[in-house]
């Protein structure tokens, strides 16, 4: 930036993640714009946004209380675990309270980011054409579920291949012979959908998983144990227990006993599926092993035919108009001080380019998002001096961030924490930069 010149940071989403940036942008009086795809905020959940992967009866499987943003609750009546059109309706009225649409442009495509002279060259394609401008930094807060993990399997299958990305109603079933791959959340959600429109219902799934009911004790389940956190190995024993007690053992319902203890993947909030496995609604079959026209080969020598096959694969990172070298993308994902600072590949950080949103924790929440924007934008905002102690102190120490937990190596953990270690050490640094009280 010119000498004199108020920085000016570019800020790439519109979902929560970007709302979050925007507000602690605008509270901590840092210049900045927007640019969002759709023509409204509010990310995967507007089902609109031509990139939302979201499906007519998606539901939050996290409860409302602990989603939220703390400064902006949603309103009276909300139920406990909204669906897509309450959130749209929250986010949208998040972005009323605190001005933050002017701050955007909208309908506009972010096609490059670009270093330039210590800067940072944004390029777009919107409305009124192209255009581009330099900024001192930019900020991606573009989401981590939009651009679909596609599996490559032998063989060819002759039926209707989709992704659950393109997924939006059962209708798309209806009569047909269906084989859903992946029994992550929204495999088992689409599968609940599925036994009410298809002819047959199959799951092939590679191992086991821990299901969580969305109600314990009357309450939702992520609200209980809210105080001091447990040790991962205690609370992992307690957990395992407590779900016996309300669930059984998934492996009794045909699903592979898992290889792994509970909270070291991602934990699947919908007991429905269960029933409907007892019910008969629906069978769990093994791993593929090769497509032959519209026969699929499982694993263990059997075989079915089926109409259409539904990928329930999950996503990989994509922030396309960047070159990864500028994210130290070293592995599955970046690697960024607590997944937010960025640097370029063997480089001293950070080069000005950071990421909202990276960050997957069972119970995080969009406050957890917030409290990141917050330090990001405190980080900006602060002088010289109080940066560079910043700075000098993220070289020296990167905290674990995992809980005590052993998580799996799977591309869709490489960016996962645990919440309470991650909160707690976002706070530390917000209490940081805020200096002495």
């Amino acid at each position: 930036m010119a000498h004199g010149m108020t920085p000016r940071y570019a800020l790439i989403g519109a979902g929560p993640a970007g709302l979050a940036g925007a507000r602690n942008l605008d509270r901590f009086g840092i210049d900045f714009d927007g640019f969002e795809a759709a023509s409204e905020v509010g990310g995967l959940w507007n089902i609109d946004n031509p990139r939302s992967t979201m499906y007519e009866s998606a539901h939050l499987i996290s409860s409302r209380t602990t989603t939220q943003f703390a400064e902006f609750p949603m309103p009276p009546g909300t139920p406990d675990y909204p669906g897509h059109a309450d959130l749209r309706r929250y986010f949208a009225a998040f972005a009323e309270e605190f001005d933050l649409r002017r701050r955007f442009r909208f309908d506009t495509v972010v096609t490059s980011v670009e270093p330039v002279g210590g800067a940072w060259r944004v390029t777009w394609t919107g409305p009124d054409g192209a255009g581009s401008e330099i900024y001192a930094g930019v900020i991606l807060a573009n989401g981590t579920l939009a651009e679909p993990s596609i599996p490559a399997f032998p063989g060819t299958f002759s039926g209707e291949l989709l992704h659950s990305s393109a997924y939006k109603s059962a209708r798309v079933f209806e009569g047909k012979r269906v084989l859903i791959i992946g029994a992550g959340n929204s495999g088992c959600d689409i599968a609940v959908d599925a036994v009410h429109h298809a002819a047959s219902i199959d799951l092939s799934v590679r191992r086991g998983y821990y299901f969580v009911p969305k109600y314990l004790f009357g309450r939702p389940a992520d609200t209980l144990n809210q105080g001091r956190p447990l040790p991962a190995r205690i609370k992992q024993w307690v957990d395992t227990h407590v779900l016996r007690l309300f669930t059984g053992d998934p492996a009794k319902f045909g699903f592979p006993k898992p290889d792994y203890r509970i909270y070291e993947s991602h934990p699947i909030v919908n007991t429905l599926v269960l029933q409907h496995l007892g019910q008969g609604d629906l069978r769990i079959r093994p791993d593929i092993a090769r497509f032959d026209g519209d026969t699929v080969h499982f694993a263990d020598g059997t075989s079915d035919d089926y109409d259409l096959i539904m990928l329930a694969t999950g996503y990989v990172l994509d922030y396309p108009f960047l070159d990864r070298r500028h994210l130290n993308w070293t592995g599955m994902a970046p690697k960024l001080f607590l997944n937010i600072f960025g640097s370029d590949t063997g480089e001293p950080m950070p080069n000005g380019i950071y990421v909202l949103g990276m960050v997957e924790a069972s119970g995080l929440g969009w406050q957890g998002r917030y409290e990141q924007a917050e330090l990001l934008a405190r980080y900006l905002a602060a002088d010289g001096s109080a940066q560079r102690d910043f700075e000098n102190q993220l070289a020296r120490r990167w905290p674990d961030l995992t809980g005590g937990y052993h998580y799996l190596a799977l591309e869709r953990m490489s960016y996962y924490v645990n919440k309470d270690a991650y909160r707690r050490e976002v706070k530390k640094q917000i209490r940081r930069l805020k200096g002495p009280a």
